[in-house]
């Protein structure tokens, strides 16, 4: 799989193939809950992660925006970005 990681402004990439299976989710969800609103986390998988969309929707809901930049045999890439959170 050709993974575009080429540095881009507010984009930050999460390559989840170099994260133990059993602690991704976490990763995950910690990682997007550090995003600022416009930010986008650039996520890097080995296989779709349908499950996880559907509990990143019921945690962000409107919040989340998914643009798959890349889907086939060997793997994904997505963007995730989060907009119109309250600012801390």
């Amino acid at each position: 799989m050709s993974t575009p990681l080429v540095p881009e402004a507010n984009v930050h990439v999460f390559d989840a193939r170099g994260v133990a299976r059993r602690f991704r989710h976490s990763a995950i969800f910690g990682a997007l809950g550090a995003l600022r609103n416009g930010e986008t986390m650039r996520f890097v998988n080995d296989h779709d992660p349908i499950p996880l969309l559907g509990q990143l929707n019921q945690r962000f809901g409107d919040h989340l925006t998914v643009t798959y930049r890349q889907r086939g045999e060997g793997g994904v890439v997505i963007d995730f970005g989060i907009t119109g959170l309250p600012e801390e």
